[in-house]
């Protein structure tokens, strides 16, 4: 290399352009992404519909990106962060799955929804658990937010921490 080559000092290289498939990989090599929640990403970054679907199609082809493995990943994540099914299941609909993948995706789910729910309640309100009325309404109203259902509530907010 001689010094007509180097850069210029002062100088940035150009970067090179890249193609719709190398920001696909781009997004997918960081986390998982649904077909539509990809598709849209890469149209926001300037790349035309068309041809954002085709990339996602190839890719998915290619085994790239997967929806049911989206799918499983999201319903452990946010299962492990303290999020109940309602709310999961609602998420999952957003990323324009349809209620076989859904279904398919909670059924995964190798945990209990109530003990995850008594968790989240034990991490807030220490390992006794709320000791009146008022603390279990707060932790009745914390799993409702959370996306939990009425009887995983009542069990988690009225259990004994021998149980």
């Amino acid at each position: 290399m001689n010094d007509s080559d180097a850069p210029a000092p002062g100088r940035k290289r150009r970067v090179r352009e890249q193609t719709p498939v190398q920001r696909a990989l781009g997004l997918l090599v960081r986390r998982e992404h649904s077909r539509k929640e990809l598709t849209r990403k890469l149209t926001s970054r300037g790349i035309e519909d068309e041809a954002a679907k085709a990339v996602v199609d190839k890719l998915t082809e290619a085994g790239w990106q997967d929806d049911t493995r989206f799918a499983e990943n999201l319903v452990r994540m946010r299962a492990n962060t303290g999020y109940g099914p309602i709310h999961v299941r609602a998420e999952l609909g957003t990323h324009g799955l349809d209620s076989e993948q859904i279904t398919a995706a909670m059924d995964t789910f190798e945990g209990d929804w109530t003990e995850n729910a008594r968790d989240l309640v034990r991490r807030r309100f220490g390992e006794a658990g709320p000791q009146d009325l008022a603390q279990r309404r707060k932790a009745a109203d914390l799993l409702a937010r959370r996306g939990f259902d009425g009887d995983s509530i009542r069990r988690a907010t009225r259990y004994d921490p021998d149980d």
